[in-house]
Formats: C-alpha cells, structure tokens, sequence
C-alpha cells in the first residue's frame, strides 16, 4: 500500500465490538486505519461506495442479515474488492462459504491487535488469510477429499454432522429415531436441522429433502 496504511471499513452490528476494534487498532495507526463503519448491509453498500476502503472487515452475522450475502453483494458489483470476515463462527463449513464467494481472508475474534493488523496487511496484498486454527482443519479436510472420504453436502455448506441429520431425515426417520441412531438429544437434533434448514435456505424438513434430493446428496 506505499507509505500510506491500510484503509478499513468496519461492519458489524455490535456497537461494542465496533467500539473495541477501533481501540485495538487505534496503536496501529501507521498500518491500518479504520475509515468508517457500519451495522448492517446497506449501510456498509453506501460507505463501501463513498469511502472506497482498502478492506471491508465484516462479522458473519450481522442481526437478522449475513455477512456473506454482503461479501457476494459486493463481489458482483466489484470482483477486485478485498473482505475479511472476522467472526466467532469457528466452524470450517462457514469457511468454505466465504471462500466460494470470494473473500480474501477468514479470521477468528479471539485475534489479538498485532495479528489482525498483520493479516489485514497480507489482505491488502493480494494474500488469502485464514485463521490458523481453521487452517489445520482445512488441510486435515483436504487430505480427507484426496482420499475420497470428504461428506455428502460439505459443497453446500453443511457441517458432517449436519449431512448425517439430513441424511436421516431424507431416509423418514423422526427426530426421535435420528436422536437414538446418532446417540444424541432431541434438541440437538433440532438444532442441527434449524442450520440444515438456514444453510440450504429452507424452510422445513420437506424443503431439505427436496434441495438434498435436487443436488443428488445420497443415493
């Protein structure tokens, strides 16, 4: 970036956190600087306009909105926009979306100042950046799919867990039964299948069976 730091548009809909990463930066001041911020999507669109920021650091939920339909919102409008996503999501599935929409950096909020800044600096230079802890499971995943072991549904975001809820769901099986078979509680069933449901943009169970059915998930 020359002599000049790293421009930052800050988005997340907590005020506090907002608050707290302008602290952290601020003794940062000669790398990064956070030009603006925002707590939703339109107001992000608007400021990303006008302030033309270097990165758009944004959360994964921003209330009721995401920050990947802001990160693919973006991306559609400006394919050179560079986004990382700082979140409390230490979920891999999470990453692989943000990585098919072509983010440039995934990190976790228990990030201290100085690892923030040097990540947003690799950002802004082109760099892919992902949280060290991800990236283990990243490379465990990989290795996984080389030997052909990776798990029906990973490509639309859904956790191994989750796939094999689904996959009991799709065979009739209650949520009693999906509980017994898989040695865990009914709420944790209904909990895997409230993400199956947000994942695949669904409303219900009938909905997951038919997307699951559509994209050929089990045989």
């Amino acid at each position: 970036m020359g002599d000049r730091p790293v421009r930052v548009l800050l988005v997340d809909d907590h005020e506090m956190v907002r608050r707290g990463l302008q602290a952290m930066l601020a003794r940062y001041a000669d790398d990064v600087v956070i030009v603006g911020e925002a707590g939703n999507i339109g107001d992000a669109e608007r400021l990303v306009a006008d302030l033309r920021p270097d990165i758009v650091l944004c959360d994964m939920r921003l209330g009721k909105e995401s920050g990947l339909d802001l990160a693919s919102s973006l991306l559609q409008r400006d394919p050179a926009c560079t986004i990382v996503i700082l979140t409390v999501y230490d979920d891999e599935q999470y990453l692989y979306q943000a990585l098919r929409i072509g983010v440039s950096g995934y990190l976790l909020k228990r990030v201290d100042g100085a690892e923030l800044v040097g990540h947003l600096l690799q950002a802004a230079e082109g760099h892919v950046v992902i949280d060290p802890l991800l990236a283990g499971r990243v490379a465990t995943s990989a290795a996984r799919l080389q030997a052909g072991e990776f798990w029906p549904g990973a490509r639309l975001g859904l956790s191994q867990r989750e796939s094999e809820v689904l996959a009991l769901g799709v065979s009739g099986m209650s949520n009693r039964a999906i509980a017994a078979r898989l040695v865990i509680g009914d709420e944790t069933v209904k909990s895997h299948l409230s993400s199956v449901y947000r994942k695949l943009d669904v409303r219900d169970r009938a909905g997951a069976v038919a997307v699951a059915l559509r994209e050929g998930l089990f045989q």
